[in-house]
């Protein structure tokens, strides 16, 4: 690719999940880009961007962290708009709420990797207002109201969409009327290897209630078979609640701990309607099969029968049946890490340029006029 002066843009670099990982790949792609973000902590993302130096946004003066930047919601937007990208003649977001929303310069080139529109707003918007007393339902309605418009808005000034999955593609379609190819995201296979196994079921995911984890806390209860849940987050504390004996929680741990652990175990469980699902792919490349709702971006890493099995319904006893119904120690390891490989990183790095330079040749049609947020406060697209 041509010698082009690069920007990198993640929606907050917080801590390091599966979106930050595809993040890093990109940085890793693009080493002499420069990073921004609306919000910035050295210490969640364990130093990773560290030399990097990313630029933040006016958010960063509170310094929000993984526990509390959902408190800023509204003023996301105008935060990645007030960023400056005028100096740059490519512009690469990878967006799951925001980022996509950035104004560049009239002449670049901004290119989106989307994990999913903002799911609180777009897909999610019912679940998540439902949860509240009315008032703040009302409220909470009015903002992700203005948010749909801003998003639309927002999406019509990148000159080419690359979605994780098949759904996050036809969600681009339905929310923003834009085309999007798939692009499945980078996996670090090598980081992962078979290993003896061993009795415990394994859960390893953020945790938040729409990750749906209190399924698998109550299925295994009700199986009374001992099952880890690796991650941590805003539900841990009710989910502690709810677990019996036979189930261990760990907290978040180290990419070498989380190895260890899917290598040992007996399957990942996914109770989650996942865009994509880097975990399923990571312990499919330690050998080890799934067990997951169908639904989501596993249809399209798991292989029903052979490297997993599938339950269809997001309920406890769902799931309790489809773990008595599958024995993962007849699973062959060497058949889940082939399929595994499909997603190895260098798909995604070739993809990736592939990507940039039909962008970078294509001729582009005008760019709408850029409305900036302020608050939310947008008039009708």
């Amino acid at each position: 690719m041509q010698t082009r002066r690069v920007a990198l843009v993640h929606d907050f670099l917080l801590d390091v999940r599966g979106a930050e990982r595809v993040f890093l790949a990109l940085c890793d792609l693009f080493p002499e880009a420069d990073l921004f973000t609306a919000v910035y902590d050295e210490s969640g993302t364990e130093g990773r961007f560290a030399d990097r130096r990313p630029t933040t946004s006016f958010l960063q003066r509170v310094r929000p962290d993984a526990r509390t930047f959902r408190a800023l919601l509204p003023l996301y937007p105008h935060a990645m708009e007030a960023l400056d990208l005028r100096d740059y003649d490519l512009v690469i977001s990878s967006s799951s709420a925001w980022a996509h929303g950035v104004i560049p310069d009239p002449d670049a080139v901004h290119l989106c990797y989307c994990h999913n529109p903002f799911r609180y707003a777009w897909n999610a918007r019912e679940a998540t207002l439902a949860k509240y007393d009315p008032l703040r339902r009302a409220m909470l309605g009015f903002v992700f109201q203005r948010w749909r418009q801003w998003d639309w808005i927002a999406a019509q000034r990148v000159d080419l969409y690359a979605a994780n999955s098949e759904i996050t593609r036809k969600r681009v379609k339905r929310y923003f009327g834009r085309d999007a190819t798939v692009l499945y995201p980078p996996v670090e296979t090598a980081r992962f290897a078979p290993g003896d196994v061993g009795n415990d079921y394994v859960v390893l995911s953020e945790l938040m209630p729409h990750k749906r984890i209190d399924l698998a806390v109550e299925a295994f209860n009700e199986l009374e078979l001992p099952l880890t849940v690796v991650g941590n987050g805003p539900d841990a504390r009710r989910l502690r609640r709810l677990a019996g004996p036979n189930i261990r929680f760990t907290g978040r741990v180290d990419d070498e701990e989380a190895a260890f652990l899917l290598s040992s175990a007996k399957a990942l469980v996914v109770t989650a309607t996942e865009e994509f699902g880097i975990a399923a792919v990571e312990a499919q490349a330690a050998g080890r099969p799934v067990i997951a709702l169908r639904e989501g971006g596993l249809r399209e890493t798991v292989l029903e029968g052979e490297t997993g099995a599938f339950f269809d319904r997001p309920e406890p006893g769902a799931l309790a049946d489809a773990v008595r119904g599958f024995d993962p120690l007849a699973v062959d390891p060497a058949a889940c890490v082939s399929n595994a490989e499909r997603f190895d990183v260098s798909h995604f790095r070739h993809g990736l340029r592939t990507l940039v330079d039909r962008a970078l040749e294509a001729e582009r049609p005008p760019r709408p006029r850029p409305r900036r947020a302020r608050g939310l406060a947008l008039s009708q697209p």
